[in-house]
């Protein structure tokens, strides 16, 4: 296996702690606190979808066509929940990796302490993703067992390039879907504030995993390369996977097992996939995380 490649890019970088000053002082000026920024108490607006309705996994299949409208908002919200739910799974890994990061280096570091103030972020994100949920009343679409236990390994060996890469699918795949979402005068008010926030502050966590990535991929060696684009190519798969869980086709009168067997089979939904890793995957590939044997589980997650 090749080294990755190296741009010009790449002698541009910022220096660490110069991008991590600058990062703590955006997190001073421009950060959010959900329990006081988002009306919570706020009557929801009738006919608002949860998610931009095109972005439905169903859209675009005879079952969607069967729905009434009510029906798709309803779906809508209940996607939109999901994918906010294996956020917080993710971001609850995050943060334990992160945690793991820090510890074993100087606190007096800009670097260090913006690693810390992106855990905070990290806490208020999961807080807020969990409120979204009971605030639409909608039941708690937790991963699966084996995906829950996933997490459990993934927070204990992710480290290194997997652990800024996977972080960054993670986070840019929101982010895609969250920016659409935020501008859609179709959507539900409190998603569009919730999208807001995550938006607006995930900007700052991409790009610290995104330099430092940069920063590492040149040291390392085969093996760790070899690790890397593995355990990647899982959490994407996996979370691709997961993003919409089965029972929420039940909140409208489909079995999940048929709605998603749907969901897996539609170009629509393939299309949305695809959509929203479009810019994260070539800068992956460049650092070398994409490519080899494991991008047939990108293939299979219709990321690429």
């Amino acid at each position: 296996m090749s080294a990755p490649a190296r741009t010009g890019s790449k002698a541009h970088l910022a220096d660490r702690e110069d991008t991590a000053r600058r990062l703590l002082k955006s997190s001073v000026t421009t950060s959010y606190d959900p329990s006081i920024d988002i009306d919570w108490d706020a009557p929801l607006v009738e006919g608002r979808y949860g998610i931009v309705p095109e972005r439905v996994s169903l859209y675009g299949t005879p079952l969607w066509d069967g729905l009434t409208e009510e029906q798709r908002i309803t779906l809508s919200v209940h996607e939109f929940c999901s994918v906010a739910r294996i956020g917080l799974w993710f971001e609850m890994i995050l943060m334990q990796m992160l945690l793991r990061y820090a510890y074993d280096r100087d606190p007096r570091r800009a670097h260090i302490q913006y690693a810390l103030v992106e855990i905070a972020d990290e806490c208020r994100h999961s807080m807020m993703f969990a409120k979204a949920t009971e605030r639409y009343g909608v039941p708690d679409y937790t991963p699966r067992r084996l995906t829950h236990e996933q997490g459990r390994l993934m927070k204990t060996i992710g480290t290194g390039p997997a652990m800024f890469a996977g972080t960054l699918f993670v986070e840019e795949i929101l982010d895609q879907l969250q920016r659409e979402g935020m501008r859609d005068e179709r959507v539900q008010p409190l998603s569009r504030m919730i999208n807001k926030i995550h938006v607006t502050e995930e900007a700052r966590h991409v790009r610290y995993a995104r330099e430092e990535l940069q920063r590492i991929m040149p040291r390392t060696n085969r093996a760790e390369r070899v690790w890397a684009r593995y355990l990647t190519a899982r959490i994407a798969f996996v979370v691709a996977r997961n993003l919409i869980h089965p029972e929420v086709y039940r909140s409208v009168g489909i079995a999940p097992a048929v709605g998603r067997k749907a969901a897996l089979a539609n170009p629509h939904h393939h299309e949305m996939l695809r959509w929203s890793s479009r810019k994260l995957v070539p800068f992956l590939r460049e650092q070398g995380i994409v490519g080899g044997p494991t991008e047939t589980l990108w293939k299979r997650a219709h990321l690429i």
